[in-house]
């Protein structure tokens, strides 16, 4: 096995107990397939309670799962993460605009969760809002099951506030506030990518809950081309600030997917970026930063309002 230091460990909360653990661990960590559970699980790395897993048996709360993952090199990232609060319970950072949230295909060491966990002294870190590794902001992390557990339970119930500053492309015609579907773009080259797909009903149709997306968007100042707006999203699906953006035709400044050309994303894996398409991008990444969280706090109850400033690098293109 690898070296303690990359030891993966999840506790199974309330509300992952009762299935497989392969589903949990395809669930929880994207970056591999089931069946490549299954092989890493008969292969000895993946363990259950510090013994090889029966793969018959469903998880239980409690369970302690150990995943042991084989050295390999990291992409760079920035690391510089700013602690906002912390108390016994909870912890909220500001997020970089380059640090993946969770361990995902070439990282591991260069994420949030293991910054936390090593350099902030999180032991059990549970991030609650995931940002995407290009958005910057207020990241909520629960230290202990039950504030995970609330926590979770705010935000599936819809009693927080997420307000973003998003700049856009294009001269944003506001204040708007859309409602739709976040649907796959089966067209697309790209796997990820959602759509938004507008519509004129206050609520989703029967059947589609899952798939309803409200966003509100004030216009904040306009600058060179550029929209600088407030989102505040009501629901909380897969890209659904920027496929939104991008369906209304002010698509995010910077976003390799849901930008201004859509082959730029696979030159960016290929490392194959031309000038011209810096160029167009302004900025490296998306101009997208988690600017404000309002939820409660999981023991007193008491309303907690969190802010993080602009970051450096969408404050240094507002004033070129």
């Amino acid at each position: 096995m690898s070296d303690a230091s990359r030891i993966m460990r999840c506790t199974i909360s309330r509300q992952n107990a009762g299935g497989s653990l392969i589903s949990f661990l395809s669930a929880r960590f994207p970056y591999h397939t089931a069946e490549e559970w299954t092989r890493l699980a008969e292969g000895g790395t993946v363990l259950l309670n510090d013994a090889p897993p029966d793969h018959g048996r469903l998880l239980m709360e409690g369970d302690v799962v150990r995943y042991y993952p084989a050295e390999k090199p990291e992409a760079y990232v920035d690391t510089a993460v700013t602690v906002l609060h912390e108390d016994e319970d909870i912890i909220l950072v500001d997020k970089t605009g380059n640090l993946p949230a969770h361990p995902a295909g070439k990282y591991f060491k260069n994420t949030l969760w293991w910054i936390l966990i090593k350099r902030l002294h999180v032991p059990n870190p549970g991030i609650i809002n995931r940002l995407d590794r290009e958005t910057s902001g207020v990241t909520l992390i629960a230290k202990n099951p039950r504030a995970d557990r609330i926590c979770r339970r705010q935000f599936s119930e819809r009693s927080i506030t997420k307000k973003y500053t998003v700049f856009t492309e294009g001269t944003f015609q506001g204040p708007a506030h859309a409602r739709g579907y976040i649907v796959p773009g089966s067209t697309s080259i790209m796997r990820k990518k959602q759509m938004f797909e507008h519509s004129e009903l206050a609520a989703p149709e029967p059947g589609r809950e899952n798939q309803w997306a409200e966003t509100g968007f004030t216009l904040l100042e306009k600058r060179g081309g550029i929209s600088v707006l407030e989102a505040i999203p009501h629901t909380g699906r897969l890209h659904q600030i920027r496929a939104t953006l991008s369906a209304l035709g002010y698509p995010v400044v910077g976003d390799k997917i849901y930008g201004l050309d859509e082959g730029v994303f696979p030159r960016f894996l290929e490392d194959k970026m031309t000038a011209e398409d810096a160029a167009r991008m302004r900025m490296k990444r998306q101009a997208l930063h988690a600017s404000e969280l309002t939820f409660r706090h999981p023991t007193g109850g008491q309303p907690m309002t969190i802010t993080a400033p602009l970051p450096p690098d969408m404050a240094a293109l507002l004033k070129s």
